[in-house]
């Protein structure tokens, strides 16, 4: 068996059903009526949690690909991230159905006058056009740099996310903390190796640069 085929066939299908127990302990205990004294809050925290914890798993990838140099990981990026959604709409549909019985209008003022409620649905929002376009067509039809760019919106979420629980919390804030060192080393990382692409360019500039200059 090929690397890829391991991966296609024993790696992502595990991590598919793993991406799948936090849902399942949120429905085992619904089920159980052992989600305390406010079952839908705790829904709306957890699902939250874990959409958090997915976009900073997906944001992961790269980096433990480029110091693993185990290419195959980027195979399990896309799904990651579409999880990200998946626990991001289940987020947002708590608020929507059961918190706010579709009352539209609420949920307006919700959003124009509470800013933890502002920011976690500028996040949500920015999730939809990568879960819409995370398909091979949509890279195609896209073009690879292009796609690239609409992608970066997965920052906007993450910090958006952050800011989102970190507002929310309040007082307790350690845990939005601890979210929030993991993003900011996420993004250092990135920020070293673009500019060690930059500088990689540099020679190979000014020998054009260089050139240009004998003619």
């Amino acid at each position: 068996m090929t690397t890829n085929e391991w991966i296609r066939r024993v790696v992502k299908p595990l991590v598919f059903a793993a991406c799948l127990i936090p849902l399942a302990q949120l429905l085992s205990r619904a089920v159980a009526g052992q989600l305390g004294a406010n079952p839908i809050s705790e829904i709306t925290h957890r699902t939250g949690d874990w959409t958090l914890r997915f976009v900073l798993i997906t944001l992961t990838v790269t980096p433990l690909r480029r110091v693993s140099g185990w290419n195959a990981l980027m195979r399990l990026r896309r799904m990651l991230g579409l999880f990200a959604f998946f626990y991001g709409s289940l987020h947002f549909l708590t608020y929507l159905v059961l918190d706010q019985f579709f009352d539209f209008s609420a949920i307006v003022k919700d959003v124009a006058k509470r800013p933890y409620i502002t920011v976690g649905f500028t996040g949500f929002v920015a999730m939809v056009p990568l879960a819409l376009t995370s398909t091979t067509a949509m890279i195609r039809r896209l073009g690879g740099q292009a796609w690239g760019r609409l992608h970066r919106l997965i920052y906007l979420t993450a910090f958006a996310g952050v800011v989102h629980f970190w507002w929310l919390v309040k007082a307790d804030v350690f845990r939005p903390q601890i979210y929030a060192g993991l993003l900011a080393c996420l993004l250092a990382f990135r920020v070293v190796v673009a500019l060690q692409k930059r500088r990689a360019r540099w020679p190979e500039v000014f020998s054009l640069l260089l050139a240009g200059h004998r003619r």
